[in-house]
C-alpha cells in the first residue's frame, strides 16, 4: 500500500470506472457519480483527500480515500479489480486508510447503496455498524455506517 500521487489520477479514474461497474448494474443506473466523476474532479480529490493505492507489478488494482472533517474521518470510493476482488485487498485498504486517518478522528464513517450487500457484509465484518439510511431515489438508499474510535 503507498500514498497514491496527482500523476496516478488517470489510472485510479480508469479503475474507478472498472470497478464500479457492478454496482451500477445492481441499481441498473450508470449515471452514479464513481462512473462520471471527471478526471479534474479526481484531481481535486488529490488536494482534499488522501488517496490509498494498492499496487501490484505496475498496476493499480486498488484504491480508497477519505478525508477527516470536525474528527470524524470520511472514507469512500473503497475499490478493488474485479480480477483481484475476494482476496483480502478491499480489507487491507480499508486497515490502511483507517490507521493513516486515526490519529485525526474519534469516528470512522461510510456509505453505500441498500442493495449493496458485498460491501456492507465487508464493513460489517470490519466492525461498521449501520447509523441511517436516507432515501436518494424511489429506488436508492445510501446505507450509513459508522465505526467508533476506541480511545
Amino acid at each position: 500500500m503507498a500514498i497514491a500521487v496527482l500523476s496516478d489520477a488517470e489510472e485510479i479514474l480508469a479503475l474507478q470506472k472498472l470497478a464500479f461497474i457492478a454496482e451500477a448494474e445492481i441499481y441498473n443506473d450508470f449515471s452514479i457519480a464513481p462512473l462520471v466523476q471527471t478526471i479534474e474532479d479526481l484531481k481535486r480529490d488529490f488536494s482534499q483527500k488522501i488517496i490509498i493505492k494498492k499496487v501490484v507489478g505496475e498496476n493499480i488494482i486498488g484504491s480508497v480515500r477519505g478525508y477527516t472533517k470536525d474528527r470524524t474521518c470520511h472514507i469512500g470510493r473503497l475499490m478493488v479489480h474485479p480480477d483481484f476482488q475476494n482476496k483480502g485487498i478491499g480489507t487491507a485498504l480499508m486497515f490502511e486508510i483507517e490507521t493513516m486517518l486515526r490519529p485525526q478522528c474519534d469516528r470512522f464513517e461510510i456509505f453505500t447503496g441498500q442493495k449493496s450487500d458485498k460491501n456492507i457484509s465487508l464493513y460489517k465484518k470490519l466492525g461498521y455498524r449501520v447509523f441511517e439510511t436516507k432515501n436518494i431515489t424511489p429506488d436508492l438508499q445510501f446505507v450509513y455506517m459508522d465505526k467508533h474510535v476506541n480511545p
